[in-house]
């Protein structure tokens, strides 16, 4: 007699998973640079007409026309960036959710994926959005000495780095080790604390003074924070949902006895 045995097969569907990415991050992404135009971009002409309007005061000649064309080119750019960018983050994102996902803190046995990846989230926001922003928070485009556009960029980049790599390694960790005990799981906490207090410590600030008016640059820097959390509670719940529908960790290995 031959017996037909179904058995799950917990490695991925490498082609889903690829797609689930893909999409996920292309519709957080798109709606991030769409959410944009409406709510961070106003910020960014008040601060460009407060910095042509000083250049006008210094004599300097100023094509009103061609900033005009130029702004709307830079804000239908800014559309496919943040496709861009919502691709490249859920990247990283799904890499992160596949390894981590039967292991995931707080939701580790939990069968809904969609909470799963609301949590991941909300980690990889905390670590690469706001502990950087904490120590050199954004600002709009116009302000800020030119001259040290690439200096600003690299100590965020070097903080954004240390978030990243420090909470990857001590989560790594945490999944080794036999005895999760509450002492434990307190202890990972902390050693990411230090490392980021120190962080903060040794990396200089930012060497620029703000010229702009100190609520502009407010108002501009609560913008961003609340577009930049919205796209990744967005990316999760469009992540968490297609995985719960398409399973690409669940697949069905047929064999015969």
């Amino acid at each position: 007699m031959i017996k037909i045995i179904c058995r799950e097969n917990k490695k991925l569907k490498a082609l889903t998973f690829i797609i689930i990415t893909l999409v996920s991050g292309a519709i957080a992404g798109t709606i991030l640079g769409l959410i944009n135009q409406v709510i961070v971009e106003p910020y960014i002409d008040k601060a460009i007409d407060i910095e042509v309007q000083n250049a006008k005061k210094e004599g300097e000649a100023v094509d009103a026309n061609e900033h005009v064309i130029y702004r709307a080119w830079q804000k239908s750019g800014e559309i496919i960036a943040g496709t861009i960018l919502g691709i490249s983050l859920a990247a990283l994102f799904g890499i992160v959710f596949g390894y981590s996902r039967s292991s995931l803190l707080l939701l580790p046995r939990s069968d809904n994926n969609k909470k799963k990846a609301l949590v991941l989230a909300g980690m990889m926001w905390f670590v690469l959005f706001l502990v950087p922003a904490l120590k050199y928070p954004a600002n709009p485009p116009a302000v800020g000495d030119p001259e040290t556009i690439y200096y600003r960029q690299s100590l965020y980049i070097v903080l954004l780095i240390i978030s990243g790599f420090s909470a990857l390694a001590l989560a790594f960790l945490y999944t080794k080790i036999g005895d999760k005990s509450s002492s434990k799981r307190i202890g990972f906490p902390l050693i990411y604390a230090a490392i980021i207090i120190g962080a903060f410590i040794i990396l200089p600030s930012n060497p620029d003074k703000i010229s702009a008016p100190m609520d502009l640059v407010l108002a501009f820097r609560i913008a961003s924070a609340f577009t930049m959390s919205v796209f990744w509670g967005i990316l999760a719940l469009i992540f968490g949902s297609f995985w719960d529908r398409l399973k690409p960790h669940k697949t069905t290995r047929i064999t015969t006895v």
